[in-house]
């Protein structure tokens, strides 16, 4: 194996797919040369221990939703085994060797190690100290966050990457969290077959969600019997027999729970799952060479860090704390690299391709609960408090469409609009497979259509599309 070049026109720490957007778009159609320094696997959390794994989990237990309300369609349960298998095949039993492959085909060399800033356009990475020419991109993302609870860190819990990865199915789940790692965590955990409780902190799960949205997915919960305990919170944990099994393996005997807050008591289990945030992996990236502070690194809309002088420095993804989401990270990095680019061929940066601008306020999110729910833009409460004259329409979906799809559907669609202008702000859809229905939203909320404009959008009959007619019909009135 050859030893890579010290310099490179484009350094880039971290290898998700972030950081592979970034490289790919920052030395496309040219002759400039771009490394990629990770320490784990090329593809980064969402290949290995997010995106990819749980939805791989999730999408069985919804197809087996379906199935037993089709008459015709006879459904049994699901084979656990064979859902690990495919699971598996998703993330390549954590085998990067085709992420690596991608790189080198697109002239990007891949280096193993842990990479650290050390000083203007330089990046130290097992004992070297590479040079970048134009641009070094920071694309570490986040970690876990264990709450600072006695005896929780020492029961070594579950984070999301054992339960994305989980070769063995707990028999009871406590799941500390009420984001959306922990919803969709309880909703393949329970289809799965595993107990699971819920501890939320909050009176609501999904606290940035429509309320609308947060009661049906805790109703979903409930209904497939995860017992919720809102505003509660452990307030020690205890576990005699700890055991270092490895990634989503049992982590020892059971577990004891002391809880505080609305429902106190003590609650047992065999698994406690640990889902209350991310916290920056910056600890070790030598921010303070460069005069930064710990912490997330900010970012203007052109991704370049504030603070560091000379526009050679880039954080892109969850590092830059603007939208943790793996798609919004990506479109970063297609910004950052276009970016980069430009400014290394001298050409100017007044086009809107060169400004990041969907990550404030038109960002699109599914979760994929049961019901799933999706959304773009606004909510209507964070709509008032940035100042906009609101208007808001809300029913339930129910279409020829939605009635051909399942016996059961039940769903439910909302749109904020400005008053002043018309023009939509954001919209959310709750209900079965409605992250396929997100996109036409996100193209209205993007290209900041009016509604009036949106009549003209028939949607296709008989589809569950044609909610956005009624929702239009109804603020018609």
């Amino acid at each position: 194996m050859t030893t890579p070049a010290a310099e490179y026109d484009v350094i880039v720490i971290g290898g998700g797919p972030a950081g592979e957007n970034a490289a790919d778009y920052a030395i496309a159609n040219s002759t400039r040369t771009a490394a990629i320094i990770e320490q784990e696997l090329v593809g980064g959390e969402c290949s290995y221990w997010a995106c990819m794994p749980s939805k791989a989990l999730l999408r069985p237990g919804h197809v087996l939703a379906a199935a037993k309300n089709m008459p015709g369609v006879t459904a049994h349960g699901l084979d656990v085994e064979a859902v690990l298998r495919r699971r598996d095949g998703f993330v390549h039993d954590h085998d990067d060797s085709s992420q690596v492959e991608w790189a080198r085909d697109n002239r990007i060399e891949v280096i193993r190690g842990r990479g650290r800033l050390a000083g203007e356009r330089l990046v130290e990475v097992g004992g070297r100290t590479l040079r970048a020419r134009h641009a070094v991109v920071l694309a570490t993302g986040t970690r876990a966050a264990i709450p600072d609870v006695p005896g929780l860190r020492a029961a070594r819990p579950w984070i999301s990457r054992d339960a994305t990865n989980l070769h063995e199915v707990p028999a009871r789940v406590v799941i500390v969290g009420g984001g959306v790692v922990a919803c969709e965590a309880a909703t393949w955990l329970r289809s799965l077959g595993a107990e699971v409780t819920m501890l939320v902190r909050g009176p609501a799960l999904l606290a940035a969600s429509e309320p609308f949205a947060r009661d049906r997915v805790a109703e979903g919960l409930t209904a497939a019997g995860v017992p919720i305990l809102f505003g509660c919170e452990p307030a020690a944990v205890h576990r005699p027999e700890v055991a270092d099994t490895g990634e989503g393996r049992v982590h020892g005997g059971p577990v004891t729970i002391e809880v505080r807050g609305a429902k106190p008591g003590t609650l047992e289990a065999d698994e406690i799952v640990v889902a209350a945030g991310r916290a920056p992996a910056t600890e070790e990236l030598g921010l303070d060479s460069v005069g930064l502070p710990p912490g997330y690194v900010e970012v203007d809309d052109q991704l370049t860090v504030r603070g560091v002088e000379g526009d050679w420095l880039y954080a892109v993804g969850d590092v830059n704390h603007r939208v943790a989401l793996t798609h919004m990270g990506k479109y970063q990095a297609r910004v950052c690299g276009d970016v980069i680019a430009a400014r290394a061929e001298d050409r100017p940066l007044d086009g809107p391709r060169f400004a990041a601008s969907a990550d404030h306020a038109k960002v699109p999110q599914v979760i994929f609960t049961d019901p799933e729910v999706a959304s773009v833009g606004l909510t209507a409460a964070a709509a008032r408090k940035a100042g906009y004259p609101v208007d808001t329409v809300e029913l339930d979906i129910a279409v020829a469409g939605s009635a051909l799809a399942r016996d059961d559907y039940a769903g439910r669609a909302a749109l904020v609009i400005d008053t002043a202008s018309d023009i939509l702000l954001g919209a959310t859809f709750v209900g079965p497979d409605v992250g396929e229905q997100l996109h036409a939203a996100t193209v209205a909320v993007v290209a900041g259509l009016s509604l009036e404009t949106l009549w003209h959008a028939v949607p296709a009959y008989p589809t569950v599309s044609e909610f956005w007619l009624r929702l239009l019909e109804a603020r018609r009135g």
